[in-house]
C-alpha cells in the first residue's frame, strides 16, 4: 500500500485534493489507520484518479463524476453527459467567438474615430412568401445555429426544393430574454414542401408594412441596427406592430464575419 504521500506525488494530485476528493466519497483510501489517522492507497486506485482527473478536466462538476464514476455506471450515461458537456462547450466558444467580434468591431470605430454606424431606413410593403419553418424554445440567442441545421438537414432529404428568397430568423419574444428564447427560422420556398414534426410550412402576409435597414458585420454587432432603427420609428410617430425579423442576404458560412450582410425588418404602423 502507498501512504497518501507517495500516492500524491506519484499521481501528480495534491494531497489537500485526496483528503478532500474523500471527505465527499469520490476516492476514499482503502485503509485509515485507527491509530495515526493515516490514509493508505493501492496502485489499483490510479485508472479511477486518472479517470477523476480527465472529467474534471473536461469540466464537470465533482458532482457530476462521484455520479459517473460509482460503481453501475453504464458507458450509455457517461457517454450522455459527455454530449452535455461537448453541446455547452460549443455554446460558450460561439458566446465567446460573438465576444472578440465585437471587440474586433469596436478597436477598428476607435481607430477610424467613429463609435456608431449611421444606417438608412426604408419603409416597403412585403410580398406574401411561403415559408418552411422550424420554431421553438431554445436555450438562448446563439442556439439559432441548431435550428438552420436541423432545418437543412430535413430540406436535404426532399428533392426539387425551390427557394425563392433570402433564409430569415423570426424573433417572437416580446422582450429581451437570457435564455428559453422563443426563435424561428425559416426559408422561403417557390413550391410546398411537406411537413415534418416541428417543421411547418406557413404564408408570410403580403402588404406588411416595415420599416427596414441593412447591416454589414458580426451577428452581435446587428443591436447597433436594433437601437438605430427602433429610435426612428419613435421619431418619426410610428409603432411596432410585430415580430422583427432578420434577412440573410448573403451566406454567413461563406464570408468573413465583417462581411456578412443582414436586412433588419421590423413591422411598423401608426398609433
Amino acid at each position: 500500500m502507498l501512504k497518501i504521500g507517495e500516492f500524491s506525488r506519484l499521481s501528480q494530485v495534491p494531497v489537500s485534493t485526496l483528503r478532500y476528493y474523500d471527505e465527499i466519497g469520490l476516492l476514499k483510501p482503502v485503509q485509515v489507520d485507527d491509530f495515526t489517522g493515516y490514509r493508505y492507497y493501492t496502485a489499483e486506485q490510479f485508472p479511477k484518479l486518472s479517470r477523476i482527473t480527465v472529467l474534471k478536466d473536461l469540466g464537470l462538476s465533482l458532482t457530476e463524476i462521484v455520479q459517473l464514476t460509482s460503481n453501475g455506471t453504464s458507458t450509455a450515461v457517461l457517454r450522455d453527459a459527455l454530449n452535455r458537456k461537448q453541446a455547452e462547450s460549443m455554446r460558450a466558444i460561439e458566446i465567446e467567438k460573438g465576444r472578440l467580434q465585437r471587440l474586433e468591431a469596436w478597436l477598428e470605430n476607435l481607430a477610424s474615430g467613429t463609435t456608431m454606424e449611421e444606417y438608412e431606413v426604408t419603409i416597403k410593403k412585403t410580398d406574401p412568401q411561403q415559408l418552411v419553418c422550424l420554431r421553438r424554445v431554445m436555450p438562448s440567442y446563439h442556439s439559432e445555429g441548431e435550428l438552420w441545421r436541423e432545418l437543412c438537414t430535413y430540406l436535404g432529404t426532399l428533392k426539387g426544393v425551390q427557394y425563392a428568397g433570402p433564409a430569415m430568423n423570426i424573433c417572437h419574444d416580446s422582450e429581451y430574454r437570457e435564455k428559453d428564447v422563443d426563435i424561428e427560422v425559416a426559408l422561403p420556398v417557390a413550391v410546398a414542401v411537406p411537413e415534418s414534426g416541428d417543421i411547418k410550412v406557413r404564408t408570410l402576409d403580403g402588404e406588411e408594412q416595415v420599416a427596414s435597414v441593412l447591416h454589414k458585420g458580426p451577428f452581435d454587432s446587428i443591436i447597433r441596427a436594433y437601437q438605430f432603427i427602433v429610435g426612428w420609428i419613435e421619431r418619426n410617430n410610428y409603432r411596432m406592430a410585430g415580430p422583427d425579423r432578420v434577412l440573410y442576404l448573403n451566406n454567413p458560412e461563406e464570408v468573413a464575419p465583417d462581411e456578412i450582410v443582414e436586412e433588419l425588418q421590423i413591422p411598423i404602423a401608426r398609433p
